[in-house]
């Protein structure tokens, strides 16, 4: 699973959804999700980009509570997400120094889309909190404690794992402050605004990160259980099954979670043809050819090295901080 949306319901009738975009604001359904659901949830659709809903904002919090420009370090999570939150939605990712290109590249993609005033950066070391708001004040906040910016980015080390599990901890956070989340990679690239494509009323929105081509009017159903009843599963990327990794992996904790989940939760598969893995929309150009145009967001995954990623990135016209550095909130790096 590549890319999934998560929405959380309220158990009583909400206000309409402030969101401007039309699709998204009748999505409110009247069936209450539990606490423990939307904890499973979470841990299920965190590998990638999440969007998640918990309606009712509280007035407490408002817009109005601008940062101050220094004393980063004491900034806080409930004033970083009131300062850039837009109708009470905030785009999040979660970041170490080493990825900061990636950060930059992901940025001018969303600008182009005029979305990025919403973005929150979760800098998990204080050089990426010091560098992202000299450049753009109030838009990155640490969540102590701080991790070692040279390890976490190591594919498969324990650094890399801590890391990767401290996001649904972050998230739930911000939903508990009545935000509305969107949560992204930064080794994504936005071609077109993914807000649209939120239709209907669902509990889940996600991706299937199969490689095999769908049609284009494929069945947006949630994937049926195999002959022996088992439920579908996540596929492991190559640096989950490292040496010594075996039962620490994301993966294994989402598709625990999907079967805890599956007969309760509402999913909806996005179109392939506007989200595809990386491991189609990169390898098979015929693909690509056929559904040009269509392309949403892009997920350089199923690749170990931030090297390969840029090369890959390059090739395919998507590594846009070569020459467009100008574009991004942060400018070149």
């Amino acid at each position: 699973m590549s890319l999934g949306f998560l929405r959380r319901r309220p158990t009583h009738d909400p206000d309409p959804f402030p969101l401007a975009i039309s699709p998204l604001s009748s999505l409110i359904s009247q069936r209450p999700v539990s606490n423990f659901s939307l904890f499973i949830l979470l841990f299920l659709i965190l590998e990638l980009g999440v969007f998640l809903v918990w309606v009712d904002k509280p007035e407490s919090l408002s817009s109005s509570n601008k940062p101050a420009i220094t004393k980063w370090h004491d900034y806080t999570l409930i004033q970083a997400v009131s300062f850039v939150a837009k109708n009470g939605t905030v785009i999040v990712c979660a970041v170490s120094q080493p990825y900061l290109p990636f950060l930059n590249n992901w940025l001018i993609s969303i600008t182009r889309q005029k979305h990025q005033n919403k973005v929150l950066v979760i800098a998990e070391d204080y050089g990426t909190l010091d560098k992202v708001n000299g450049r753009w004040p109030g838009h990155a906040v640490l969540i102590p404690p701080a991790l070692d910016a040279q390890t976490t980015h190591k594919f498969g080390s324990k650094d890399f794992i801590n890391f990767a599990a401290r996001r649904p901890r972050h998230l739930l956070q911000i939903l508990e402050l009545g935000y509305n989340v969107m949560y992204n990679d930064v080794d994504m690239v936005w071609l077109a605004d993914p807000f649209p494509y939120l239709l209907g009323i669902h509990d889940i929105y996600f991706t299937d990160d199969m490689a095999a081509v769908k049609p284009l009017n494929h069945s947006h159903d949630f994937p049926s259980r195999g002959k022996n009843g088992q439920t579908y599963e996540l596929q492991i990327q190559p640096w989950s099954n490292s040496k010594g990794n075996k039962s620490n992996y994301d993966q294994s904790a989402f598709n625990w979670a999907l079967k805890k989940t599956a007969r309760e939760a509402d999913l909806y598969l996005l179109p392939q043809a506007a989200f595809p893995p990386g491991r189609l929309f990169f390898k098979n150009k015929t693909w690509v050819k056929e559904t040009k145009g269509k392309h949403v967001i892009i997920h350089n995954d199923y690749i170990t090295s931030s090297e390969k990623k840029i090369k890959r990135f390059r090739q395919f016209g998507l590594w846009l901080v070569d020459d467009h550095s100008i574009e991004s909130p942060l400018g070149k790096l």
